[in-house]
């Protein structure tokens, strides 16, 4: 239980060319600019004023200030590499504002210092300490990168503030988070300023939430945010599923420290509910658009998926701490299947717009259909992404941790550096005294040639062999082949990107009879947009070969498989008797993560099969 692996820092890593390389500049030069900008738009820059009144536009709401907050963090990751005094400027503008409008005991949150005041504290379902804790964060990575304190030392005070309601006068209206994130953020916070009350106080959440806590609402379950039974005693993973992994990310951070069996053993059990039985083949999570819930064990429906890509990020969190507990392949492959899918569907080829939720399938006219009245309730998914929502935690949450992703490529423990994602980069650890310069090539996932070597002395290295690639790779520990290099050494490892077919498990019933297509980490899925409309009365032929084409821009290559389609005569009754007979048609399949990237198109993941 004890903490095995120590992560990296992501700013002492540089990706150095290929496929996150590119992403990372678009999230710098796009993306960071066009979350900023809607939110301008959208009054939440301007809402730190706190001077809304009634009548004007743009009213502020409880969860503002998570979105600006992670936008800051945003900026400070990418400032600690590509330093933009603009950018900067900007952000300490927001700060002092933080610090003007902060209250003399230390409180600030916009929306109960203009619109609710007297409820302070209060309401548990309006997300106070949920705005605390993605303060906290920005506050820290702002303060690693630019070594100003100013928002350090104002999120200190506000955090002793919390400290003296929640823990010592115990005044409040509630005892714990009603949405998880400030446990995690506090032992961040610790992290920096060294301060113990802090993880105290992180630890005292932790250990204080359970049934005695209030409901959100009268009709809310406790098991939606997981106040349903003590943590230790939590084994499977429910309700909703970004509150989960933030508190299980909490969890596995106190574990870090107290090296807690119990604990261990429910954060562990809890991966594995969300891996083995509630999460889709993309990485996505909670399959309820009621709640963004898990909900019960297989229960993944394609089109009505919700997968929120907070909730996928939240994944990453929560596996990239399990990993640092217990170095152990299976974490770092769900960080992978989750990069290479949920996250990267969550955001446009462009980087302007995104995916709040990352659905399996979508069928365009049934959106528009049950937006027409409200009689409808089924909640379809929309077609398109968009620049904002009302609810944007996911846009400025995708800036902090693609400027971010060096922290996942790899870990040490003292004695063997973990490579656990195959990403082109450079890094320095030291042994013995010495600096030993580690260098990673590769142009993953378009080939599985992965080139690593090392300068400086010897190390002893940790590869991890993905979870679809088989054969020898010698000597392995909990799926990492183990070696060592000497000085100016390097090794090469050539993994097989074959595409390959993959089902799910017959308790999966909205997908059975039916395949999907992976190439290495990444999942396929068929667009109406090269495929022709009614996808679904298409059938892949698993007898042939799948051929790679790269003409495409998506890194990844486009595949050609041949298949079969049904179509019924254009002057057919509504019903016939008999079926009709199946044509030859070529079938063509693109990443998912590039669906809805050429216009409203029906789309889907799972493809009816014919052997």
């Amino acid at each position: 239980m004890k903490a095995g692996l120590k992560p990296i820092p992501f700013y002492k890593t540089e990706i150095t060319d290929g496929f996150w390389k590119e992403r990372q500049r678009i999230n710098r030069e796009v993306t960071l600019y066009a979350v900023r900008d809607r939110f301008k738009e959208t009054g939440r820059f301007d809402a730190f004023r706190c001077d809304w009144k009634e009548g004007d536009p743009n009213k502020p709401h409880f969860f503002w200030d998570s979105d600006i907050a992670k936008w800051i963090e945003g900026v400070a990751n990418v400032c600690r590499r590509h330093p933009d005094p603009e950018l900067i400027r900007e952000c300490d503008e927001v700060i002092d504002l933080i610090v003007k409008n902060q209250g003399e005991d230390g409180y600030f949150n916009i929306y109960f210092t203009v619109i609710a005041p007297e409820r302070r504290f209060l309401d548990r379902d309006k997300h106070e300490l949920y705005c605390a804790g993605h303060l906290f964060e920005a506050a820290v990575a702002y303060y690693e990168a630019t070594g100003k304190r100013k928002l350090l030392d104002a999120m200190c005070r506000y955090a002793d503030y919390i400290e003296k309601r929640f823990k010592t006068d115990r005044d409040t209206g509630f005892k714990t988070s009603g949405h998880e994130e400030i446990e995690l953020a506090l032992f961040r916070l610790y992290e920096c300023t060294g301060e113990q009350r802090y993880f105290d106080l992180a630890e005292f959440f932790i250990n204080e939430r359970g049934p005695d806590d209030v409901p959100l609402s009268p009709t809310s379950a406790l098991a939606y945010n997981q106040s349903h039974l003590p943590v230790r005693r939590q084994r499977e993973a429910v309700g909703h599923a970004v509150r989960a992994t933030y508190l299980y990310s909490a969890m596995a951070d106190l574990c870090a420290y107290t090296e807690d069996p119990e604990l261990f053993e429910a954060c562990d059990e809890l991966f594995d509910s969300i891996t083995k039985r509630r999460m889709y083949v993309t990485g996505g999570i909670g399959s309820s658009a009621s709640g963004e819930a898990l909900t019960r064990d297989y229960d993944l429906p394609n089109i009505l998926s919700y997968s929120e890509s907070c909730a996928g990020m939240g994944l990453i969190f929560f596996a990239l701490r399990m990993l640092s507990l217990n170095p152990d392949s299976k974490y770092a492959d769900v960080i992978e299947r989750v990069m290479y899918n949920n996250l990267l569907s969550s955001t446009s080829i462009d980087g302007k717009s995104f995916f709040y939720t990352n659905p399996l399938e979508t069928i365009p006219y049934l959106y528009y259909k049950d937006n027409i009245t409200e009689y409808y309730k089924i909640k379809y998914p929309k077609p398109t992404r968009s620049q904002v929502f009302k609810t944007s935690c996911c846009p400025s949450n995708i800036v902090r941790v693609i400027s971010s992703m060096e922290n996942l490529i790899w870990g040490e423990d003292g004695e063997r550096l973990y490579i656990h994602q195959f990403i082109s980069a450079e890094t320095t650890v030291t042994r013995d005294g010495r600096d030993v310069r580690v260098t990673m090539r590769t142009d993953y996932p378009k080939s599985g040639r992965v080139e690593i070597s090392v300068s400086g002395a010897p190390l002893k290295l940790a590869v991890r062999i993905p979870y679809f690639v088989k054969g020898n790779y010698g000597k392995t520990q909990h799926g990492y082949a183990l070696l060592t290099l000497q000085d100016g050494e390097s090794t090469v490892f050539e993994f097989d990107m074959t595409p390959r077919i993959v089902e799910a498990r017959d308790e999966v019933l909205f997908a059975a009879c039916k395949c999907c297509v992976m190439r290495g980490p990444v999942v396929y899925c068929s667009e109406a947009i090269d495929n022709g409309e009614g996808i679904r009365n298409t059938l892949l032929d698993l007898t042939t070969k799948i051929e790679e084409d790269y003409t495409g821009n998506y890194h990844s290559p486009v595949l050609r498989a041949e298949g079969w389609r049904r179509s019924t005569p254009n002057d057919a009754p509504l019903y016939s008797d008999g079926v009709s007979p199946l044509r030859k048609v070529e079938l063509t399949l693109i990443p998912y993560y590039a669906f809805a990237n050429r216009g409203e198109s029906e789309m889907s993941v799972w493809l009816r099969y014919k052997m």
